[in-house]
């Protein structure tokens, strides 16, 4: 029985003392538009109604900021088995009353396509809906071997490593496709993709609730963090948001918790390394790469400027078995210090609430900089930020 013991309050609340803006989404399959409409209406207006007075009746006189909200979620399936014209047509109609009160701006998203790479759904909602929304989501998850028979979260071996990050790498031909399409009815990229699902998917833990979808998480994980979050810093002309799924607990979560136990998973040290490029300028960087297995490069990085001049570089080494070195030349300025952060261990290792620290983020001084060319060796199965000012 849902009794909304964490419902809206609660999840608003959270938002405020994380720090983050909140992300709803509101039901286009089931539910109705005056259910949407009053919904946003109680979380953001500020004045006497109806819904307005049930808040403040409810605990929160002044109301929330809601910056993203989702209209509708995996609507070609499980949110109503809908075509996409069908689908298209009801966001147009539905977005229509999702409305801004006083100085809260919405950000509207749409439901982008189910299978990953239906580009077909893309083309119908763009053409029919694309002046009407601010974002369209994608959702793409890692799965080695299939939905059908997902394969464990530990214990893998070497090719089952490399197929996994081979089917993260595919992410990027999916932005670039879908992109294509965004850019036909929106030149001028007023409607950001927004991938809110993405992330790896295995067999839930042994003696676990097989519908909690509880699965530890390995160095496997980190560079699958690493990987995609490199090709959305790649795309950061069209990708607007990404969010990985999830947050505790639940597939590639950056948290693991057991009552009052707490682990920290080796993809929160990846966001940890990463976390400096948020709201910082891209910029471009070129790699000169090698084959690990079927496609898969031994390298990938991506590299970004702060408001202050510093520049983050975040690479990573594929490889299970081979370090390389490294040889980065940088241009455009004079820098004068370099250091860096590094996490690392064998592809399958990971940390439980008896050994937490297995896998942790720890410094790394064997880089040199001179005449501004950075020189190193990174290990293999390697997560690195560097940072040079």
């Amino acid at each position: 029985v849902e009794d909304n013991t964490f419902g809206t309050h609660e999840f608003l609340e959270f938002c405020r003392q994380v720090g983050c803006e909140p992300y709803i989404n509101g039901n286009v399959g089931s539910g109705t538009v005056q259910e949407m409409s009053e919904w946003m209406e109680y979380m953001t207006f500020d004045g006497i109604s109806p819904m307005a007075d049930l808040r403040a009746k409810n605990g929160h006189a002044e109301p929330w900021k809601v910056k993203y909200f989702g209209v509708g979620n995996e609507n070609w399936g499980c949110g109503g088995n809908m075509r996409p014209s069908y689908y298209a047509d009801l966001y147009r109609r539905f977005q229509t009353y999702v409305r801004d009160y006083g100085d809260n701006h919405v950000f509207r998203i749409a439901c982008g396509p189910g299978i990953a790479d239906d580009y077909n759904w893309t083309e119908e909602v763009m053409r029919i809906a694309g002046n009407y929304m601010n974002g369209l989501s994608l959702h793409y998850y890692t799965v080695p071997g299939t939905f059908e028979k997902k394969t464990a979260a530990t214990g893998f071996d070497t090719n089952t490593y490399y197929e996994t990050i081979r089917k993260a790498l595919y992410m990027d031909e999916l932005i670039t496709r879908h992109t294509e399409i965004m850019s036909h009815y929106d030149p001028e990229h007023k409607v950001g993709l927004v991938v809110d699902e993405w992330g790896t998917w295995y067999d839930v833990e042994p003696g676990t609730n097989p519908g909690f979808l509880y699965q530890q998480n390995t160095m496997r994980d980190a560079i699958v963090a690493a990987v995609t979050l490199n090709i959305f810093n790649a795309h950061s002309d069209r990708v607007v948001m990404a969010n990985i799924a999830q947050l505790v607990n639940v597939l590639q979560s950056v948290i693991l918790t057991e009552g009052e136990k707490m682990v920290l998973t080796p993809t929160y040290h990846v966001f940890d390394l990463y976390k400096h490029h948020h709201d910082a300028t891209l910029l471009n960087s070129h790699l000169e790469t090698e084959g690990v297995y079927d496609g898969v490069p031994n390298l990938t990085v991506s590299a970004s400027e702060d408001e202050n001049g510093v520049v983050h570089i975040t690479l990573a080494n594929i490889s299970a078995d081979t370090a390389y070195p490294i040889d980065c030349a940088l241009t455009g300025k004079k820098y004068n210090t370099a250091s860096a952060r590094i996490l690392t261990n064998s592809i399958g290792a990971y940390n439980d609430f008896d050994h937490p620290e297995d896998v942790k983020i720890t410094d790394f001084d064997a880089l040199t900089l001179e005449n501004n060319n950075l020189h190193f060796n990174i290990p293999a199965c390697a997560v690195m930020e560097i940072t040079v000012s």
